[in-house]
């Protein structure tokens, strides 16, 4: 079972193996609040895609056929795979406030297929 949480949300023990899939750490969290088990910045989108996508509605079609292709071509993704499949329950986590076109929410679109 994948979902995807706001890592800013209170921790649950329900949320299983905790991954961040962020590039960059969330400001103003500690690690020991954020309650990660395992970063994996690799998987995130690339910086050229990031700033250029800029978090901007508008842009989301295009940001997630390009982060597809991202990750189509991304070697790191293999591993989230067996990651996501050695555990029973896994929380994606992500920092950006838009809670509905932000990476985790391309991601979790391949764990659902």
């Amino acid at each position: 079972m994948v979902k995807i949480k706001r890592v800013y949300e209170e921790y649950d023990k329900k949320d299983g193996y905790r991954i961040l899939i962020d590039r960059l750490w969330p400001r103003g969290l500690s690690k020991e609040k954020a309650h990660i088990d395992f970063w994996f910045k690799e998987i995130a989108p690339g910086n050229s895609l990031r700033k250029w996508f800029g978090h901007d509605p508008k842009k989301w079609e295009e940001f997630e056929r390009r982060y597809d292709q991202e990750i189509s071509n991304n070697k790191e993704f293999a591993k989230l795979k067996q990651l996501i499949k050695e555990k029973k329950s896994v929380t994606l986590l992500y920092a950006a406030k838009d809670t509905e076109h932000n990476n985790a929410v391309v991601l979790l679109k391949f764990f659902k297929e």
